[in-house]
């Protein structure tokens, strides 16, 4: 029985990987037109969003349920944040959000054939043991805001190695970005993700996929000085949103 279980996860974590490629294979004379220039990124978005992340999600039989507590306004530009504990949150991020944003991630997601290629022309990435990429980091996401793009950042900067943390520690750098900028931060929290593609191989399944929107802390008046409360609170509301199904 464990024998056909392990079989199964394989399966269907190598279906993962064949649902994130075949469609960027399909589409990739027109993803590289789309990935040339920085004007042409709300196109890329788009494809990104509507064609790609919902073949993954539907392929691997999850269904999306996305509870917003607030509306962003188009065309306005955010502070995306949420829990991080597996590679849909990728997929389940671009679903929750119309309005388009950049990730800012790990430089060694560039090492994934095909996804790579792309993720290294319209991502932020950043070298998190690098204070000179850290801060090559703040530019081109300022360069970004300016655009009226809104930025993503999973703020723990990591998955925690120890599966039974429920939320890791906040970084600073997404709530230095949004202060600086004026802009809110929208907290959000991904309730299922874990149990639906965890990064721990043998594991995982089909099944509903929840994301809560909470209420948009904003930044209008706030000071460098106000970065850790604003940290705190983001990090609480998600940590006592994930308590309810811990």
């Amino acid at each position: 029985m464990i024998i056909f279980k392990a079989i199964g996860y394989t399966l269907y974590r190598i279906w993962f990987y064949l649902l994130v490629a075949i469609p960027i294979v399909i589409l990739f004379p027109f993803l590289l037109i789309l990935s040339s220039s920085e004007k042409f990124y709300p196109a890329f978005f788009w494809v990104a969003r509507n064609i790609w992340a919902n073949i993954i999600l539907f392929g691997m039989g999850c269904w999306v349920s996305i509870k917003r507590e607030q509306k962003p306004v188009k065309g306005k530009s955010y502070m995306l944040v949420a829990n991080h504990t597996s590679m849909t949150d990728i997929m389940l991020m671009l679903r929750a959000s119309s309005n388009p944003f950049v990730f800012v991630g790990k430089k060694e997601l560039v090492k994934i054939p095909v996804f790579g290629f792309f993720y290294k022309r319209v991502c932020i990435m950043v070298d998190r043991n690098s204070t000179k990429s850290r801060s090559a980091v703040y530019k081109r996401a300022q360069r970004r805001l300016n655009q009226g793009l809104s930025i993503c950042i999973f703020p723990e900067g990591g998955v925690p190695d120890d599966e039974n943390v429920i939320l890791d520690e906040f970084k600073d750098g997404a709530f230095r970005l949004a202060i600086e900028h004026q802009i809110p931060v929208v907290p959000m929290t991904f309730i299922d993700n874990k149990k639906r593609f965890p990064f721990k191989f043998l594991a995982g399944g089909p099944g509903k996929m929840r994301a809560v929107i909470h209420p948009f802390q904003e930044t209008k008046g706030l000071s460098g000085v106000d970065k850790e409360i604003l940290k705190t609170s983001c990090r609480q509301v998600i940590f006592q949103e994930l308590q309810k199904y811990s």
